[in-house]
């Protein structure tokens, strides 16, 4: 038979050493100073424009040809004092205008026929068959018919806009729709949200991730066919702005002139992406835990 102990017979105290913190390793360690600057996001960001810019610079001087490629010297000092002069300011404030105008009315548009899409079968048919059709469709190609239809004004450079506009975003608020959880819908349904008011709260929210990418898209779009129109604009009537001075001074033969105009654009590019849309990004998606 097995011997069990008795319930009166006391277990032996055991007892831990504590033990100090050099005795575990190493648990945490600072980061050095260079570790520290390379996790910055907006430093690497800045190395990467110093670097090309430093790439700019010497072959710039290697070519020794300012007609060609001048350096980058030369066009920062042509962009610094054609922003002194008022020049530059006025034309991007005049594409500016435009491009928000074009931008902001082929947003509406394609949230029009998004939510049509999603409404209905025949919403969705037509989108489908919209998007198939235009979107392949250069916008710079329908000048010749928005010169006929609109005359040289900004109407014209608006009717391109909202063509370069409308159908990218409409992709992907319709992706980001059809995206979105039956979860998400079983939740608007039981808070009985219907029609507008079930887009509003439940799909945009849900969706918003792949609305921001459109609009990304969409900003993309607008800005390089503005650009593009803003030269034959220009061409025709003598005024314009950014493009406009970039063909000027093309005909001129100021090249440095030239890379200052596109330095404008790639700057403006530049905060519109890590200044608005980052802005956005952080208000939106990543508050409402939509995006990692």
């Amino acid at each position: 038979m097995l011997q069990t102990q008795s319930l009166g017979t006391e277990r032996p105290n055991i007892y831990c050493e504590t033990l100090g913190p050099e005795q575990f390793g190493i648990i945490q360690k600072s980061l050095t100073i260079f570790e520290r600057i390379y996790n910055q996001v907006w430093l690497r960001k800045i190395g990467i424009l110093i670097f090309l810019a430093l790439g700019w610079e010497i072959y710039g001087r290697w070519l020794d040809n300012p007609l060609l490629v001048p350096p980058f010297s030369a066009a920062v000092s042509a962009l610094w004092a054609d922003i002194g002069s008022g020049v530059i300011p006025a034309r991007a404030l005049a594409s500016i205008q435009v491009l928000m105008i074009g931008f902001a009315s082929g947003t509406l548009l394609a949230g029009l026929l998004t939510v049509f899409a999603i409404s209905t079968k025949i919403g969705t048919d037509f989108l489908d068959t919209m998007t198939a059709m235009f979107n392949p469709l250069p916008a710079i190609a329908l000048l010749p018919l928005a010169l006929i239809w609109f005359g040289l004004g900004s109407g014209s450079l608006v009717f391109v806009l909202i063509h370069s506009v409308m159908w990218a975003v409409s992709l992907n608020m319709l992706a980001g729709f059809r995206g979105v959880s039956q979860t998400a819908r079983m939740v608007g349904r039981n808070y009985n949200l219907t029609g507008l008011r079930f887009v509003v709260r439940i799909l945009i929210p849900a969706a918003f991730p792949s609305i921001l990418a459109g609009l990304k898209i969409g900003w993309a779009f607008a800005w390089r066919t503005l650009i593009a129109a803003e030269l034959v604009f220009g061409v025709s009537s003598g005024k314009g702005g950014l493009g406009w001075y970039i063909f000027e001074s093309k005909n001129q033969l100021n090249i440095a002139e030239v890379f200052a105009g596109l330095l404008t654009i790639i700057l403006i590019g530049l905060a519109v992406e890590n200044v608005v849309f980052r802005v956005i990004e952080k208000n939106t998606v990543q508050r409402w835990g939509t995006q990692s």
